[in-house]
């Protein structure tokens, strides 16, 4: 590990030295690549020079405790060694964290889809609620969404929708949404008072690029036609709607939030490169069927996560055993806590499968 981190080191050394080459910087490509790679490489250097910094601070301790005449400086010297030793343990672990495997897809935008399952209306009023805590949660990190595709129904439920959520490392962070969101609670509709239980799937896909994947025109049929439902005049009477069909999977996008056919088409096109990029990394995920069951929740969409308990006010997370009793508070976007816990889990169990190693 420390070869390594002292090759990283020297690496980010080399990185500055060429940010400050006048002829880096007029060339703009290599002078952001090189950002970015300093950005990346800075956090591990960081931490390592504090690890080497406590790694000097015990052997100074030593021999000050050995050479010491004066009982009070001794116990000075004692007391720099426990922190030190207490900082280089701390530093060793974050160091393990830090040069983890990173999944390639961590820093980029991603495509939220949200679907009514088990449960009617009921279902799909739940998922125009998750839909909101989302947008609750992006907008306290100051990031974007932006709606591609959404199916209303009239009591002011979701059967689905599909929205973007742009942010720097929004994958990194989302990806433990996926999977089976389960509600228990009284619906509205209910006369008796009797408990119902609804499911709603989270689908979290990184966004795809043109580079990620190459659409063959000859697959995809386009289709256009009136929007329907509920929108602005200009939006129900032009052929504004898109529905684009990829004929080897099936897959069908319909996309009519915009007023101009040109931007649905777009829209449409970027999540059909999104979900054509999914479908690859899910195989990647099969193929690789050990290191998925090291991951906390981010491969299987057919695995129940969570249930969110209205009666009792709690939301438990079943992949990591996780209770909290603030149902409300997580309805309005406070979401952080179960994901940096998801986050944690994780790291934890790559750890000690690296450790087994």
């Amino acid at each position: 590990m420390f070869d390594r981190l002292e090759d990283i080191e020297a690496r980010f050394e080399d990185v500055v030295m060429e940010l400050g080459n006048p002829d880096v910087t007029s060339d703009q490509n290599k002078f952001r690549k090189l950002m970015k790679e300093q950005t990346e490489l800075s956090a591990i250097v960081e931490k390592y020079r504090e690890y080497k910094a406590a790694k000097a601070g015990i052997e100074d301790s030593l021999a000050m405790i050995e050479e010491e005449t004066d009982e009070e400086m001794k116990e000075l010297a004692k007391e720099e060694l426990a922190q030190c030793k207490e900082t280089l343990a701390q530093t060793e672990n974050a160091l393990k964290i830090l040069l983890l495997p990173k999944d390639p897809n961590d820093e980029k935008n991603v495509i939220v889809e949200i679907r009514a399952g088990a449960g009617g209306d009921e279902a799909a009023l739940f998922a125009a609620e998750i839909y909101r805590m989302y947008t609750h949660y992006v907008e306290e990190k100051r990031w974007k969404v932006e709606v591609m595709e959404m199916d209303e129904i009239g009591i002011g439920g979701i059967k689905n929708i599909s929205f973007m959520i742009n942010g720097n490392g929004a994958y990194s962070v989302m990806k433990y949404e996926s999977g089976v969101h389960r509600v228990q609670r009284v619906p509205e509709t209910e006369s008796g008072g009797r408990i119902h239980t609804s499911t709603i799937t989270v689908a979290v896909m990184p966004e795809a690029e043109e580079i990620d994947v190459v659409i063959d025109e000859k697959d995809i049929r386009i289709d256009v036609m009136r929007a329907s439902g509920c929108g602005g005049q200009c939006v129900n009477t032009t052929d504004s709607a898109v529905r684009l069909t990829h004929i080897p999977t099936g897959i069908v996008i319909y996309s009519q939030t915009e007023k101009s056919q040109l931007q649905n088409k777009d829209k449409a096109f970027a999540l059909l490169r999104t979900k054509l990029y999914d479908l690859e990394c899910q195989k990647a995920h099969d193929a690789e069927a050990e290191a998925r069951k090291s991951q906390i929740g981010t491969g299987d969409r057919s695995e129940k996560i969570r249930t969110y308990n209205f009666p009792q006010g709690r939301v438990t997370d079943h992949r990591i055993g996780l209770t909290l009793y603030k149902l409300d508070k997580i309805m309005n976007g406070d979401i952080q806590e179960i994901i940096d816990a998801c986050i944690t889990a994780d790291q934890t169990a790559k750890l000690a499968k690296m450790n087994e190693e």
